[in-house]
């Protein structure tokens, strides 16, 4: 098995919680071993990216721990008493957790959304964690979408920007707002996404011209008062 990598380095980790993330790898990639993810890549994959972004969030080693094994009960024959046994009471609650949210359907956008909203808020106000390692999940799927079918795309798309990008709202967490809002532009209204890009990317080239200028004219005056 290949040593554990990530990127970014979760370096803020005490030596025995990154020996707890090192076991949660270990275990799910022997759960996982030989499942395939639609793009092809290993299934252990999405678990990973997962925690890469919880680190970037600063998320604590037991949040770690239980995104590296969120699927692992739902998606293999590992029960949550095994996750238990193996990782203690805290963490198989996470997971226990994350696998409840995401058998929660949308199947409509009004009442039935409604009730299923409320669910997911009733399950941040025992453990935020949960709801904040779905958003994760969430997040990472919407960046490897394009294997799916487009109605398929279009239905993720729209539940992220009914239920995950508000849930992020509400816990402040604005990176994942706006990226979960964003990638659902995407692939809702591509062409206006294409445009849009392609706007911002030349106000960017020009933003970034004339601050060139200014630096250059700054340099310039510089050099005139003999500053260096």
């Amino acid at each position: 098995m290949a040593a554990l990598i990530l990127e970014p380095t979760p370096a803020y980790l005490a030596p025995e919680e990154r020996a707890l993330l090192e076991r949660a790898y270990e275990f799910a990639s022997k759960a996982h071993a030989g499942q395939k993810r639609l793009s092809g890549e290993d299934y252990i994959c999405h678990p990973l990216a997962v925690v890469s972004i919880l680190i970037e969030l600063q998320g604590d080693a037991e949040t770690l721990a239980a995104a590296m094994l969120h699927d692992v009960v739902e998606d293999t024959a590992t029960k949550l008493d095994d996750i238990k046994a193996a990782f203690g009471e805290e963490i198989a609650k996470l997971v226990d957790g994350v696998t409840k949210l995401s058998r929660i359907e949308f199947r409509s956008r009004f009442e039935e959304q409604v009730s299923n909203l409320r669910k997911m808020f009733l399950a941040m106000a025992e453990d935020w964690r949960v709801v904040v390692i779905r958003l994760a999940d969430r997040l990472h799927n919407l960046r490897t979408l394009d294997p799916l079918p487009v109605d398929r795309q279009k239905a993720t798309a729209r539940e992220t920007l009914d239920i995950y990008a508000p849930l992020a709202h509400r816990l402040g967490i604005w990176r994942l707002k706006w990226e979960l809002e964003d990638l659902s532009f995407k692939y809702l209204y591509p062409e206006e996404y294409r445009s849009l890009s392609r706007t911002i990317a030349v106000r960017r080239v020009e933003r970034e011209a004339a601050v060139a200028v200014v630096i250059e004219r700054v340099k310039e005056r510089l050099a005139q008062e003999g500053i260096d």
